[in-house]
């Protein structure tokens, strides 16, 4: 046998065998797979979409996907006419539910917003200042550029001390107040 001769059989053999005749199609297994109406605090849905089930028995939800596709930090179950329930607990390796749901179930979700980088940011700001006041009245001979910038006098420290005291209660207090009407 000739190098010719071998080129040509090798050519003439297909690499995929499709023996298969046209009338009969291949088996494809079809993914499992929730609806999942999505809510944000309670408001919406923002979205309705399928989501696939993962897993060693495709039966647990995929949820850090959907915290990071929304932006949450946590999810929960929930209940149209009731509010929110209990949280859905995920595996912090795999990202997926701890608890099992059955192909086709329609799934309602709350989610709980991440935080904004904001409000830590002016928090530390505010705290900086606040100390800058307090060693500034804190101290006999302060700095020339604090006299010429503020010039409030002569300030008891007790009373600022009563201040920040009266001023943090009042905030943990009202808290959840502000948090009502969306301040």
């Amino acid at each position: 046998m000739s190098i010719g001769t071998m080129q040509e059989i090798e050519e003439a053999t297909p690499l995929l065998d499709d023996s298969q005749p046209s009338g009969e199609s291949r088996s494809t297994t079809k993914v499992p797979e929730v609806e999942i109406h999505m809510y944000r605090c309670g408001k919406g849905p923002i979205d309705v979409f399928k989501s696939n089930l993962g897993g060693w028995e495709q039966d647990q939800l995929e949820v850090r996907p959907i915290l990071e596709k929304y932006g949450l930090k946590s999810i929960f179950a929930f209940n149209v006419d009731k509010g929110r329930g209990v949280p859905i607990r995920f595996h912090p390796r795999n990202g997926r539910s701890i608890l099992t749901y059955r192909d086709g179930a329609v799934v309602f979700i709350d989610g709980e917003p991440q935080d904004s980088m904001i409000k830590p940011i002016t928090r530390i700001i505010l705290g900086v200042v606040i100390l800058t006041l307090l060693i500034t009245f804190l101290l006999k001979d302060p700095p020339a550029w604090i006299k010429n910038n503020i010039s409030i006098g002569n300030f008891p420290p007790w009373v600022l001390a009563c201040i920040v005291i009266v001023f943090t209660r009042a905030r943990k207090r009202t808290r959840d107040f502000f948090r009502k009407y969306g301040w």
